[in-house]
């Protein structure tokens, strides 16, 4: 099957790039002719909270692609559509994850469905955003209408689907892991890499509402009643750092929060989550998380909350523990248990197993399944 991806790659940062090129290669190796048209810029500058689009690490997830495609430039959406139509993919494959980028989508399929005979496969991470804007599902419904198949990694995004599109031909298959940072470190050699010493729990990712941040600051006065931890926070913030610095300050937990505000190099990924004891992730919404499946592939369990999709990979009791969202209570009394029970080697082992069913092939299966029903 000729099949065309078009997305954000090297030298852009960040997990939709990664995921998108890890695909390509998946694809690849399977005997496909994969083609792939990256973005020349994925956001303007002036709308981009972050420090740079680029990524600076020294050992990126590369993929062989020509910068075809300006999601914010109108005038160049007709050229790629009618580029797109001159490669005569049998499927063209794109990653959905926010309306922003509704517009281009639309004019560029709509001419490259217009001029060949090829077919449109989105893969979704959220069919309704998390942070709401106007036109958002107008934009959704649009590329959606001009979408053959959609791939979904969990149920809460399948269910979102079919309330925008009723009957639509899907796969449900889960987010694969990010086996690319590397192996596990020696974890004591991991934290004097970080500066950090004893029981330690991460977030990790770009900072935003509704990961609830705030809600693990207020949790830990009760966790450091019970467990000397240590809060490393690894990522940069997408809203105001202010905010933060001061409920940290306000709570007295100062000495034992380390935060990095910076986006993570891939080379630098390892050493936190091998330095970890446990993943948080207090997410207020989510649909799935592309980090816990870097923690999975570090064998790290997570303490998450019961929203989206998340409590489809995360398994209460066995790979981590599950709480409800907005509840710092809840979330301290899961993270002492977690240490009073000593819970990382038996944890550990059944990450190990459970992960095996998150594999790049089998998310590649899907794909060949649902293009040739």
């Amino acid at each position: 099957m000729k099949i065309l991806i078009i997305g954000p790659a090297h030298p852009l940062r960040g997990g939709i790039a990664q995921f998108l090129a890890l695909l390509h290669d998946t694809l690849k190796k399977r005997g496909h002719d994969v083609i792939f048209h990256r973005f020349i810029r994925q956001y303007p500058t002036f709308l981009f909270p972050g420090k740079t689009q680029d990524d600076e690490s020294r050992s990126p997830v590369e993929v062989v692609s020509a910068p075809l495609f300006h999601p914010f430039n109108p005038f160049n959406w007709i050229p790629e559509g009618i580029r797109i139509a001159g490669e005569k993919p049998d499927l063209i494959i794109l990653k959905w994850w926010m309306p922003f980028f509704g517009p281009s989508y639309f004019a560029v399929l709509l001419v490259a469905k217009l001029l060949c005979r090829t077919r449109v496969m989105l893969v979704v991470d959220n069919a309704i955003p998390h942070e709401k804007r106007p036109g958002d599902m107008l934009f959704t419904r649009l590329v959606f209408s001009l979408t053959d198949y959609f791939i979904v990694m969990s149920n809460a995004v399948r269910d979102d689907l079919l309330k925008l599109k009723p009957g639509a031909e899907y796969a449900l298959t889960p987010h694969p892991l990010y086996e690319v940072f590397g192996r596990p470190k020696d974890m004591d050699e991991s934290k004097r890499a970080l500066g950090v010493s004893g029981p330690v729990i991460l977030f990790f990712g770009f900072v935003r509402e509704y990961k609830g941040l705030h809600v693990l600051l207020d949790a830990m006065p009760k966790i450091l009643k019970e467990v000397f931890v240590t809060l490393v926070v690894a990522g940069e913030f997408y809203e105001d750092k202010d905010a933060y610095t001061e409920q940290i300050e306000r709570l007295g937990i100062g000495e034992n929060v380390k935060i990095i505000d910076k986006y993570i190099s891939n080379e630098s990924v390892s050493d936190y989550f091998s330095a970890a004891d446990a993943l948080v992730l207090p997410y207020l919404s989510a649909t799935q998380s592309g980090i816990t499946q870097i923690a999975f592939a570090f064998n790290l369990p997570v303490i998450a909350t019961k929203v989206g999709g998340l409590p489809e990979v995360v398994k209460d009791g066995e790979t981590g523990f599950l709480v409800p969202p907005g509840d710092p209570e809840a979330l301290a009394d899961a993270v002492i248990r977690y240490f009073q029970a000593d819970s990382l080697k038996i944890f550990r082992e059944n990450v190990r197993r459970e992960k095996k069913r998150f594999s790049w092939d089998a998310f590649a299966e899907s794909v060949e399944r649902l293009a040739d029903e």
